[in-house]
């Protein structure tokens, strides 16, 4: 894993917006796996702005977003459909039969979802997938205990996540108890997987995920099987890291190389 230690959350998302302008504007065929949540807001708003004043084209982009909630309707404000149309899509220059979010209200949901696998591999894969993490450590709806080996499916939602995303409902009787999401092992087949996190409240996920075992209780952690994975983090996420002076030292050789420097 390469980490990326910032001073606060802002800093997160520039970095995190140069990540997925560069592949992009080297791909612009490429496909973008998609996070929602509060964590990635930043990063595209910071896509919006490159889109209206750096001439960062969606055109051809294809996105994929990680999961939905079973029952609500995609115009409903609290989808995770209306959330993406409100928080990118509708400011960016991407068609919208080129995005794509699980079908919550679908009425084969197994059959959704297998089609939902079938048409990321028609696609060629996913080339860069955004993640967010909860604060028990998983990655999309993939609970604790979660096969790391799972595909996009159904999923109830532990009592943790209910009261976590209870502020979006008003009322955790509110929150749907069921999502469809993309499986661990889907995230996994990614070329390049992009985690952010902000705030001591994910602190603790994250040093499980970086420096804990790998294990199906924390989702986050089957990251480390993977090749190519950017963690981007504010101080205040990376507090409970061991190796931060560590992550810090790689991170700036990394940069010296990319500016086509020695690392001294």
């Amino acid at each position: 894993m390469r980490v990326i230690i910032e001073k606060d959350a802002l800093s997160v998302a520039r970095i995190a917006a140069r990540v997925v302008a560069q592949l992009v504007r080297a791909r612009p065929q490429c496909v973008l796996g998609l996070a929602t949540g509060s964590t990635p807001v930043a990063t595209y708003q910071e896509l919006i702005r490159m889109n209206r004043e750096e001439g960062l084209s969606f055109a051809r982009v294809t996105t994929f977003n990680l999961d939905e909630y079973v029952g609500l309707a995609p115009n409903h404000p609290q989808s995770y459909r209306a959330f993406m149309q409100r928080e990118l899509f509708d400011h960016i220059d991407i068609p919208h039969e080129h995005t794509h979010v699980p079908d919550g209200r679908a009425l084969d949901l197994e059959g959704s979802c297998e089609r939902y696998e079938a048409l990321i591999q028609q696609l060629g894969g996913i080339d860069l997938q955004v993640l967010g993490i909860g604060s028990d450590g998983h990655i999309a709806f993939n609970e604790p205990g979660s096969s790391l080996g799972s595909r996009t499916r159904l999923k109830s939602l532990t009592g943790e996540t209910v009261r976590d995303n209870a502020r979006f409902f008003g009322t955790e009787a509110d929150v749907p108890k069921l999502a469809i999401t993309m499986g661990v092992g889907t995230i996994l087949e990614s070329r390049k997987c992009l985690l952010l996190a902000t705030g001591e409240s994910k602190s603790r996920a994250i040093r499980d995920t970086i420096e804990g075992p790998i294990t199906a209780q924390v989702t986050a952690s089957a990251l480390q099987l993977h090749r190519d994975v950017v963690v981007v983090l504010d101080e205040a996420a990376a507090s409970r890291l061991d190796r931060r002076s560590y992550y810090a030292e790689v991170e700036q050789a990394q940069r010296a190389i990319e500016a086509g420097n020695s690392p001294s």
